[in-house]
């Protein structure tokens, strides 16, 4: 996934302080939770020397309520100016982060971004269409916010059970009446699809309403739309077993986003071309702006803990890095900007910079040296070739 909102963060001088926490707050003692795990966090940063006035801004942050339901976390990034990025993500992070140093730890925020989906949700009856936007942003916690309501305006909308000539005639009306408000609802979803970009389209409602809208819409639209049942316009859903069949549908998604990053992955290792693995080699075509797709193994925790156990010597701009510091000399480097970075940071802050995107895949889904591959861009005679 594309982590472009993060990049004003790679430009930024001075010491940076991540925090990545669980703000999920179930019951009543959610909040007394959230403040301890911030207290030990706090900690954590006030030994790595992050200024007091600095952990006063972000707790200002972190120990406010979101009202989010569920599960969730809370990703903010700070200098001693001030916040610069403040993200509720929409799961419970599968390990914290306290972190402070000349660039931010970005892994929390990819895993999230990996997650998110931008979708457009639609639900429909015979006269309108309510539509409901999710994933715009990654600050929207997995839920829907507000959207836009339809209405066709043809209100000839039931048919009449009596026979005879006044019979037929209502009922061609009421048809007359379902499909105008079905070209109205495709109108509105088409000028909403191209204004925000989903990823793809759940309808659900009224099963004709919903035939007839699809059939009034373009074929790029129609290709988004993903028939989910159990949903409504009007009240009386059963809410939980909807949001499973949306859940589904969505996990769906993903599992198909990220299959297809990997056999784009597994296809260039396999003819040792348009892909590389290993740390060294991959570290050798972020600093030439090779890659167009990081991808990272996650273990059975959805932790890149590989990663995070490794070390890099870096400089002051985002794609000077080595695995050796004597490589970081034959860049230019000067010796008083050389400095070690765990290995996920400096990774993911070039991956950022020249705007690759980030994939995390289950260790089962793909066979990687030391837990990281990535997709090319374009290949030369000096690129690393190899296979996993």
């Amino acid at each position: 996934m594309k982590l472009d909102v993060l990049k004003p963060l790679l430009d930024h001088d001075g010491p940076l302080t991540t925090v990545c926490l669980d703000v999920t707050r179930a019951d009543e003692a959610g909040d007394r939770e959230v403040r301890s795990r911030w207290g030990g966090l706090r900690r954590a940063l006030e030994q790595q020397g992050t200024p007091a006035a600095t952990l006063d801004l972000i707790a200002d942050v972190v120990l406010k309520p979101t009202h989010v339901p569920g599960p969730h976390g809370r990703f903010v990034v700070a200098s001693a100016e001030g916040v610069l990025f403040d993200r509720v993500l929409a799961d419970a992070p599968s390990r914290e982060e306290a972190f402070h140093d000349g660039a931010p730890s970005l892994m929390p925020a990819a895993q999230a971004a990996d997650e998110a989906v931008r979708y457009l949700l639609v639900e429909v009856d015979r006269s309108g269409a309510d539509l409901s936007w999710s994933g715009i942003e990654m600050d929207d916690g997995g839920g829907q916010v507000e959207g836009t309501h339809v209405e066709g305006g043809h209100d000839v909308l039931h048919k009449s059970r009596a026979g005879g000539w006044s019979a037929r005639r209502l009922q061609t009306r009421a048809e007359d009446s379902w499909d105008r408000n079905a070209e109205v609802v495709a109108t509105e979803l088409t000028r909403a699809v191209a204004l925000h970009k989903p990823e793809l389209v759940m309808i659900t409602g009224d099963v004709r309403a919903v035939a007839l809208i699809r059939e009034a819409l373009s074929r790029p639209v129609a290709e988004l739309l993903v028939d989910v049942p159990g949903g409504a316009r009007a009240e009386g859903v059963k809410e939980s077993v909807f949001a499973a069949n949306v859940h589904a549908v969505l996990e769906a998604h993903r599992a198909t986003r990220r299959q297809l990053v990997v056999d784009r992955l597994s296809e260039g290792l396999g003819r040792g071309d348009g892909a590389v693995t290993e740390l060294g080699d991959v570290v050798d075509v972020l600093r030439r702006g090779q890659v167009a797709e990081l991808v990272i193994v996650e273990d059975a925790a959805g932790a890149p803990a590989v990663l995070a156990d490794r070390t890099l010597w870096v400089g002051a701009g985002p794609l000077d890095l080595a695995v050796r510091r004597s490589e970081l000399a034959t860049l230019g480097v000067a010796d008083a900007d050389a400095h070690q970075q765990r290995a996920d940071i400096a990774l993911l802050r070039a991956a950022v910079a020249q705007d690759a995107g980030v994939t995390f895949a289950p260790e089962s889904a793909v066979e990687l040296v030391d837990g990281v591959g990535a997709v090319l861009r374009w290949s030369d005679p000096a690129t690393p070739h190899e296979t996993a």
